[in-house]
């Protein structure tokens, strides 16, 4: 093997020698270190031990891990490889995957309109320092909060019904894609805005010749990244908020009917959805670019 001689002198050549180690074969390694690196394998040190200390102090109340297992595995085959409709129609569960679809684009769209005028007031290339920061706190604390907890909050207000869904799911929506647009619209080459700043262009000049151009791509990748969650979160918040949709279809067949083999053809449907979404996100992308 070659070696590879770089002239260094210096200061420089002290804390190059600090960062390189010389094994038995005669190769020199050179390595950065890092002062997060050992609090990070302490972290996941306590982890595992938490892990193992839980796992042999939980009361499994004399389980059958077998039998468990086998129950398991045989409701499995049931569910997908029996799916049959008894107390649905297949006209009634699309149209739940409709009131879902539905519910996922007009959250979706709500959060991304929010989000748009949002995340001007937080990229640091064209907002102020100060609003900057308030804004990204404030959106932070709502990103904190899981979507379920929001449509729970509103439902106080609006009731238990797809009004709440839509507005806790928008809620965080416009939270979520607050914080993505702006980091795209902080990416972008800040020469070109002090070369527009110079040549006499206003504010809205500047964003919708400038930076929107540049950063749509990114805002459409994004935005159809939040729908598929939207979509996914509309099926949970149709049991849990009473909104309606295929979610509520998929919680009678398995909490009131119990029936597995209708859980198992509501199943198919949401999966046959979810792919062709991603079918139709993927194509509208690569357009887009």
């Amino acid at each position: 093997m070659s070696e590879l001689a770089v002239p260094v002198t210096g200061s420089l050549s002290l804390d190059l020698h600090k960062h390189m180690k010389k094994n038995r074969g005669g190769k020199i390694k050179i390595g950065a270190q890092s002062k997060s690196g050992p609090a990070v394998k302490m972290t996941l040190l306590v982890l595992l031990g938490l892990t193992i200390f839980g796992f042999l102090t939980f009361d499994y109340k004399g389980i059958d891990f077998a039998g468990a297992v086998s129950a398991t595995m045989n409701n499995v085959q049931v569910v997908f490889g029996q799916p049959h409709l008894k107390y649905n129609t297949l006209p009634g569960a699309m149209h739940g995957l409709l009131v879902t679809f539905a519910l996922g684009v007009l959250s979706t769209i709500i959060g991304a309109s929010i989000a748009l005028f949002g995340a001007l007031l937080c990229a640091r290339n064209i907002a102020n320092a100060r609003v900057a920061t308030l804004v990204k706190g404030f959106v932070a604390f709502i990103r904190a909060v899981p979507t379920i907890l929001w449509v729970l909050i509103f439902a106080v207000a609006a009731g238990l019904g797809s009004v709440a869904a839509v507005v806790g799911l928008s809620f965080h929506s416009a939270a979520y894609l607050i914080k993505a647009y702006s980091e795209s619209f902080e990416e972008m080459d800040s020469g070109t805005i002090e070369a527009l700043k110079a040549s006499g262009a206003s504010y809205w000049q500047i964003v919708f010749q400038a930076v929107l151009p540049a950063s749509i791509s990114y805002m459409t990748a994004w935005t159809f990244l939040r729908f598929e969650i939207n979509f996914a979160n509309a099926i949970a918040m149709g049991a849990a908020a009473g909104a309606g949709g295929i979610g509520y279809d998929l919680f009678m067949a398995g909490s009131f009917y119990f029936d597995l083999r209708e859980l198992g053809f509501i199943t198919y449907i949401v999966v046959a959805a979810v792919i062709l979404l991603e079918i139709v996100a993927t194509k509208v992308k690569a357009k887009v670019r």
